[in-house]
């Protein structure tokens, strides 16, 4: 058994290849890596084929995260029949993956940050353009909910090994 896992953010510059490093890495550390699929899409189509941004590149590189070597690709209305998880980053991707699904699947696509801890927080705001604190504030919360998520998923992949 695989679970798919989709993070979603606007240009799959920074917030979503840094969720899919981070939570590659928990995944490796863990010994789970080959019970998940894990990809990250962007809603637009601006960035196609670019790598992340400098900055997300070298803060997830200094948390001892690589994401040098993903490519920015556009969500399709497919990926949300195919993965399991499609995890925005804001409540503003929410809207548009649940725009662009199937309409059966329409509920399907959810925020990350509900696997944070209560933090009172559905957004990781978008560094794109930002400080170096603008990028360690939205890794941080990434690193929080992807440590939440893989928790969650951690007792199902265990019943299916």
């Amino acid at each position: 058994m695989t679970i798919g896992i989709l993070f979603v953010c606007t240009a799959n510059l920074c917030r979503s290849p840094t969720a899919e490093g981070v939570f590659r890495s928990l995944a490796t550390k863990a010994g789970l890596a080959e019970a998940f699929e894990i990809d990250s899409a962007g809603t637009g189509a601006s960035h196609v084929g670019q790598p992340p941004t400098p900055a997300a590149i070298d803060v997830a590189a200094a948390r001892g995260y690589d994401i040098s070597g993903i490519r920015a690709r556009q969500i399709t209305g497919g990926d949300i029949e195919h993965f399991d998880y499609v995890l925005g980053m804001t409540r503003g991707h929410l809207a548009e993956m649940r725009w662009l699904a199937p309409r059966d699947l329409a509920d399907k696509p959810q925020l990350l940050m509900n696997y944070a801890p209560p933090l009172g927080i559905l957004d990781i705001p978008d560094p794109f353009g930002g400080t170096t604190d603008d990028y360690e504030r939205a890794i941080g919360m990434i690193e929080s909910a992807t440590r939440g998520l893989l928790a969650r998923l951690t007792p199902q992949v265990k019943r299916a090994i």
